[in-house]
């Protein structure tokens, strides 16, 4: 589903601002979201969720996003969701606050909202997933007697492109909804730290050259614009820098 300047879309996703490499759903700690004591004294503050191991997906729900992730960045020139892993930093995002919609005000009025005043449904991601996910099962096997995951790539891109311009709706949730945050939640997996569980290896940093979470580009001020060849590093460091 991606042009043939692929690359280019996706460095300018990085560097232009979206939060992609420390996630808009990432930027706060699960302390202080209504869950414990935010603080102890003489200890760290522990990571918050999605460092660990979390799972919110059925089987079945877990195979329907894999096989969307693949399609909204597909490994048609380069490494796409699939490689970097991205249903699993979705499946944790969904078992954590984020998913909850723990750190937002749930209680309503929920009106339509315009398209600067950001997410506006009355569920929070998981159940909007969760809802969302049914319905779309029911209509791919309405249409065409099976689940999305079993269908042909051009099926299945047909579909996203129905939700993405709302030809296809949903009864109990928005599929324009859906989609949008879907497609969000999939470009900040593909390009978040590893440590969240996608991007794995750092695949998506490789792609487009980024070289990671490193303590500063000092020796680099000077290089008027050349290439900078250097290997990417994650939150949780390299090899090299980790005692044997």
């Amino acid at each position: 589903m991606f042009s043939p300047t692929r690359r280019k879309v996706l460095k300018a996703l990085l560097f232009g601002g979206t939060a992609i490499a420390a996630p808009s759903a990432l930027y706060a700690a699960e302390y202080g979201r209504g869950e414990g004591m935010p603080w102890s004294p003489f200890r760290g503050q522990p990571p918050y969720h999605g460092t660990l191991e979390a799972s919110f997906f059925t089987p079945a729900e877990r195979a329907t996003v894999a096989a969307i992730c693949a399609r909204l960045i597909p490994n048609d020139d380069g490494p796409g969701a699939t490689e970097a892993d991205v249903v699993t930093f979705l499946d944790r995002q969904m078992a954590g606050f984020y998913g909850r919609g723990q750190h937002w005000y749930m209680q309503g009025p929920f009106l339509e909202g315009t398209a600067t005043q950001g997410y506006q449904s009355e569920h929070p991601p998981a159940q909007l997933y969760r809802h969302a996910l049914v319905a779309l099962d029911v209509y791919c096997r309405n249409t065409y007697e099976a689940g999305f995951a079993e269908l042909s790539e051009d099926r299945q891109d047909a579909v996203l492109k129905g939700l993405d311009e709302e030809e296809i709706t949903f009864a109990k949730v928005s599929a324009k909804t859906f989609f949008d945050l879907i497609l969000k939640n999939t470009i900040e997996g593909f390009f978040a730290d590893p440590i969240y569980g996608g991007n794995r290896d750092m695949v998506a940093w490789r792609y487009i050259g980024f070289p990671g979470t490193r303590y500063d580009y000092r020796d680099f001020v000077g290089h008027d614009g050349a290439r900078i060849q250097l290997e990417p590093v994650s939150l949780m460091g390299r090899s090299g820098w980790n005692s044997p």
